[in-house]
């Protein structure tokens, strides 16, 4: 149940999983960086990711004063901050507007879903295969590493506490993996590591992440220096790329399972039923808990994504799901998250930013063959919330025109939203990796969202 990205437990150490196989065959490069650190402004970074791109219409940059085909169904409502008006479905974040500051120039040139969540969490270009379209644009170990997998070959850890987790669920749709979700060509050991399970089910367990009853940790500690012997008896196999990355898939396990932090971080049962319920009864309310305690553990960079691949891909009954469940789900959610992150002082040291891959088209329309309107890609201009960290709440960022179509003041990317990121977490803005064609990349490739701390 709670596994990185390529499926190891304490049951299997000395096995390779079918997955793990697959992904140890893949080359491994050689990588530079350049290890001295800023400042750091946070211990830990919260991207809660709207995976389908939200519309910015609807939620945070509503046109109360534009056509019906423009404005869509719902009503602006004032926020406690005078002058800040944000959608009718969000009231609990409109009462706690002095916490968040609304980002409304968000833009990048990628319309599709994959290309954009790989924008969306590397800051980077998508290139595309050679000879092969966008939609053959799937995840491959020759992406740009992921901001988690990123953080961890600059900063490594060694204290078993993993520099990025991903939950509740890996972003897959029948033959397509979205690319932007591992560390791409640093290799599996800079991984985050992925929960595939709602946090809400009573079946929640931490079990893989705990040793069985008949095992010490003296005879841990044997095992795994028994299998290192094994591996350094065979010159050939340990020269394999292969049983390289194979053994750093062991490294990493060993590390958590020797975590208690982490592994009391899953105990969702230690949770009073009040604060349960309090966040939502449902996969997302939940998640953003359990997030919530991995940054409590020392987490770095978590990230919790709102439903599966396309929730908030609303081509079809925009209205309808984001005034029953969507919305509804991300306001209690986000409530609950920043009154307790306020109240024990933690907001003072997490970052929490919240955004889609893009946003949704200004335009209502309705697609061929069906009869209920929606919002189809758009990524001209889109809205992220932004909080903690020194960031200055109840202000709003950027302005668009009319129709929330395209900015008229700054715009700002996807590399941005990395560049602060990375500048609040302490990664020296000279820190540098080499891409598989050997070229040198500055990690931090974009520029810090000065307005937020503004």
């Amino acid at each position: 149940m709670l596994t990185p990205r390529f499926l190891l437990n304490r049951r299997r150490l000395l096995k390779v999983g079918a997955a793990g196989v697959a992904a140890a065959g893949l080359p491994l490069r050689c990588i530079h960086a350049n290890t001295t650190s800023a400042v750091p402004r946070a211990k830990s970074v919260l991207i809660v990711l709207l995976s389908g791109g939200p519309s910015q219409l609807d939620t945070l940059d509503p046109k109360p004063d534009a056509p019906a085909e423009i404005r869509g169904e719902f009503s602006a409502i004032p926020t406690c901050v005078p002058g800040i008006s944000i959608c009718e479905h969000l009231p609990l974040l409109a009462s706690r507007m002095d916490h968040w500051a609304i980002l409304r120039t968000l833009a990048h040139k990628e319309h599709n879903h994959l290309l954009a969540t790989h924008v969306a969490l590397t800051g980077r270009p998508t290139p595309l295969p050679r000879g092969g379209s966008d939609l053959d644009r799937v995840e491959s170990r020759n992406d740009f590493p992921n901001f988690a997998a990123a953080l961890d070959f600059v900063k490594p850890r060694t204290d078993g506490i993993p520099s990025g987790v991903s939950l509740p669920n890996y972003l897959i749709e029948g033959p397509l993996t979205w690319p932007g979700q591992h560390a791409g060509f640093l290799g599996t050991r800079h991984d985050p590591w992925v929960i595939n399970h709602d946090p809400n089910d009573p079946a929640f367990k931490v079990d893989s992440l705990t040793l069985p009853s008949d095992m010490s940790d003296t005879r841990l500690v044997s095992r795994r220096a028994l299998l290192d012997g094994l591996n350094r008896c065979d010159e050939e196999l340990s020269g394999d790329t292969r049983a390289r990355a194979f053994g750093e898939q062991q490294d990493v396990a060993f590390g958590l399972l020797t975590s208690a932090k982490v592994a009391e971080a899953f105990r969702m049962d230690q949770e009073a039923e009040q604060t349960r319920n309090r966040y939502g009864r449902n996969k997302f309310g939940q998640s953003l808990l359990l997030s919530r305690r991995l940054i409590e553990a020392g987490v770095p960079i978590v990230q919790a994504t709102m439903g599966i691949v396309q929730t908030w891909d609303t081509h079809i009954d925009n209205w309808g799901r984001l005034k029953n469940t969507l919305l509804p789900q991300l306001d209690m959610g986000l409530a609950a998250l920043m009154d307790d992150l306020s109240q024990s002082g933690m907001l003072n040291e997490t970052m929490i930013v919240v955004m889609g891959e893009f946003g949704r088209t200004p335009k209502v329309s309705v697609l061929p063959g069906q009869t209920v309107p929606g919002r189809d890609h758009w990524a001209h201009a889109y809205s992220g919330l932004f909080a903690g960290a020194g960031i200055r709440g109840g202000q709003v960022i950027g302005e668009t025109d009319s129709i929330a179509a395209y900015p008229v003041t700054r715009s700002w990317s996807p590399a941005d939203v990395g560049s602060t990121l990375f500048d609040a977490l302490g990664v020296s803005p000279e820190a540098m990796v080499m891409d598989p064609l050997n070229r040198p990349n500055h990690l931090v490739n974009g520029e810090v969202i000065a307005p937020l701390f503004g």
